[in-house]
């Protein structure tokens, strides 16, 4: 559904991200990982529009899209859900989600936007609960929700999500991480930025590493997972540190792979 060529591009006069090829299927998801800087969240904000591409190519549906606006990426289908939330604080919960229907605001009825807040939150009940309430008086993992369920309200094929556990607690990120993996089962096409890159892997059908802005390693999301060179790397595990490490990693690895059964399949439930 979404396919990148040789996609390079930068800030100033400096690339950051170099020649990258990547691609993610209807109902996939495609794992983006490595360090903070590592040029993840740039890659995404080239894919929907707000950073201009410099050379290569990104097509969505075999149809080119470089040279779209972001208003009119989202129309064709492609959410971008930022790093940090970025809701926005003083407006509603329910404003919030309106905005996230913008592009198609002016052919919809009041009732179809209801009918749709109401179907996009079938996922989140929390947020049903506070439509009235300023944005800003959730909690982070209730504010990380509402900025998913934002993207969701474009009816969007390809979900761009830029590191949405980051600043959660264990708790909130496993419950982003399961959210995630429902999503991909109505058939999005989702590509996953994370720095958490076991339960990232853990539920991708592919995974890519990023390193100074090229992609050095891909692989299914289970085949990465196990690689030691990606563990000691990414993982914190390898031939460096000791067994009770390892031992504890690979109880991590047991236990996601419980949550998430069909994840060496390449597909999740």
């Amino acid at each position: 559904m979404l396919e990148i060529r040789g996609l390079s591009t930068g800030y100033g006069n400096s690339d950051v991200i170099h020649d990258i090829d990547l691609s993610v299927g209807k109902g996939e998801i495609l794992a983006l990982i490595g360090a903070n800087g590592a040029g993840k969240s740039t890659l995404v904000g080239a894919i929907s529009g707000i950073i201009a591409v410099r050379t290569g190519e990104i097509l969505l549906d075999g149809e080119p899209v470089r040279r779209l606006s972001p208003r009119a990426r989202v129309q064709k289908g492609i959410a971008h859900v930022p790093e940090g939330r970025q809701v926005f604080a003083g407006l509603s919960v329910a404003e919030n989600l309106r905005l996230g229907a913008y592009v198609v605001l002016p052919g919809m009825s009041s009732g179809e936007l209801s009918s749709r807040i109401a179907e996009v939150c079938e996922r989140f009940p929390i947020l049903l609960g506070r439509m009235d309430e300023p944005a800003g008086n959730l909690s982070g993992g209730q504010q990380q929700m509402l900025a998913i369920a934002r993207g969701l309200m474009a009816r969007p094929r390809v979900l761009l999500l830029d590191e949405p556990s980051l600043g959660l607690s264990p708790i909130l990120v496993a419950e982003i991480f399961r959210l995630v993996a429902a999503l991909k089962q109505q058939g999005l096409a989702i590509v996953l930025s994370e720095q958490n890159a076991r339960q990232s892997l853990a539920i991708a059908d592919h995974g890519a590493v990023v390193e100074n802005g090229r992609i050095v390693v891909s692989g299914s999301g289970a085949e990465l997972l196990g690689r030691s060179d990606i563990a000691e790397r990414y993982l914190g595990v390898g031939q460096g540190v000791g067994v009770a490490d390892a031992s504890r990693h690979a109880a991590l690895v047991a236990k996601l792979r419980a949550i998430f059964p069909d994840a060496d399949k390449g597909r999740t439930v």
